[in-house]
């Protein structure tokens, strides 16, 4: 009886949060209330729930963040030496004979700066370039929006900042070639698919008004010219970390070094050390907010697993034990992702990954494609994640109209990925 009552409870409050962040609350604030609620529903005692859920996942954080902090400098170096801003600029030439080639380049160029950048400050910073560029060849701005976001999302697949958070929930899967060949053939499948919907939406970007706004008109004479083999450097972390084993925070590293050099920013000391600085502190102030966020995340994960911990049995009789089986039943309940739900690892997914592992059934390798496809599909088009949220209130777009253009592509994507984790995880 008692389990039945913790259960009805724990549902009550996760619906409450649902409602709450869809009408726009502060996820930090939710997350910590969720980790709060949660732990008193779960009857945890005060000193191990202060030791075990609000101290002990924060500061096993720390290496994540750092992560997290790196790959944000590396999207803020791109934008500040002027390297994002050149590339996208090569689009808009071809914008003007081709409108629907134009947007198919500017989806490949997001996707090849988003391998190695992360974090809300990168997604803004380079926001601000190529949603401008998408309004002045007529791309419409809801489809321009979920163009952005799930071509993040496809890159994603391969950035080696955001897999190290999701490691977090499976020790046992490693960044090496087992997981990279399914992340490489992941991300190409959702690239397929934005390039799919952007030839599905052709019409109506061809007649699309085009606009120009005062940002960008104010910014055409001001571009900085940098040398164009300088448009490979947003790929280069994703080639060390690959072929040359190397961890991503140096990689990220020599990456952000080599953009200053090539970009001239090393001719005098005092000004490399001016814009390493000035790069550095906005990199870090533009995620300090998602940081707090995901500390707080932490705490809620824990919380969730102690207290969906005395559902153990009763989930392992749930389970199926073919893989098949459960691939196609997390096909059909995906956007269970949204709003941080039971399949976002970001989320109430912590819980069901920690009780997936537990009951000893499946590979961890098979577990982290079954959870984290379905993540992606939150990160590309779920209005919780920090940079869809920025994306639609940039381009002044609806939470309905962003959800019904993106989440039909997200889930088809998402229901084709889950195969290929099927097959080679």
């Amino acid at each position: 009886m008692g389990t039945i009552i913790i259960g009805v409870l724990l549902a009550l409050s996760f619906i409450g949060f649902v409602i709450f962040a869809m009408k726009g609350g502060n996820l930090t604030v939710g997350f910590f209330t969720m980790a709060v609620l949660w732990t008193i529903i779960g009857l945890v005692p005060l000193n191990q729930a202060i030791k075990e859920i609000f101290t002990e996942p924060v500061l096993n954080y720390g290496k994540t963040a750092a992560y997290i902090i790196f790959g944000s400098w590396f999207g803020r170096v791109l934008v500040d030496t002027g390297i994002a801003g050149a590339i996208s600029k090569q689009t808009e030439k071809v914008g003007k004979k081709s409108p629907v080639l134009a947007t198919i380049l500017i989806a490949i160029v997001t996707m090849l700066i988003f391998t190695s950048a992360y974090g809300v400050g990168s997604a803004i910073a380079v926001g601000v370039i190529l949603f401008p560029i998408m309004f002045s060849i007529g791309v419409p701005r809801n489809i321009a929006t979920v163009i952005f976001t799930l071509s993040i999302g496809a890159a994603m697949y391969i950035n080696n900042v955001l897999f190290v958070q999701f490691q977090v929930f499976f020790p046992e899967v490693e960044w090496g070639p087992h997981y990279q060949k399914f992340g490489f053939i992941a991300m190409g499948v959702q690239a397929v698919v934005v390039i799919l919907f952007i030839l599905f939406n052709a019409r109506k970007i061809k007649n699309g008004q085009p606009e120009v706004l005062e940002e960008m008109a104010s910014t055409t004479e001001q571009d900085k010219q940098v040398p164009v083999y300088t448009y490979l450097l947003p790929i280069l972390p994703v080639v060390l970390s690959v072929f040359a084993k190397w961890d991503s925070i140096p990689a990220l590293l020599l990456s952000i070094l080599l953009a200053f050099l090539l970009t001239g920013k090393m001719k005098s000391y005092t000004g490399f050390v001016a814009i390493m600085n000035e790069t550095a502190k906005t990199a870090i102030s533009d995620i300090a907010g998602l940081l707090v966020m995901l500390f707080c995340l932490t705490m809620f994960q824990s919380a969730a697993l102690h207290a969906m911990s005395s559902f153990d049995t009763v989930f392992a009789n749930i389970v199926p034990d073919s893989k098949l089986v459960l691939v196609i039943a997390v096909c059909i309940l995906a956007p269970l992702c949204y709003f941080r739900g039971p399949l976002m690892l970001y989320g109430a997914g912590a819980a069901v990954g920690a009780l997936l592992i537990g009951t000893g059934k499946f590979d961890q390798y098979f577990l982290y494609g079954l959870l984290v496809v379905p993540s992606m599909m939150g990160v590309s088009s779920c209005i919780t994640q920090s940079w869809n949220l920025w994306s639609c209130n940039y381009a002044k777009v609806d939470t309905k109209s962003f959800l019904t253009t993106g989440v039909p592509w997200a889930w088809f994507a998402t229901v084709i990925n889950l195969f290929v984790a099927y097959y080679f995880l």
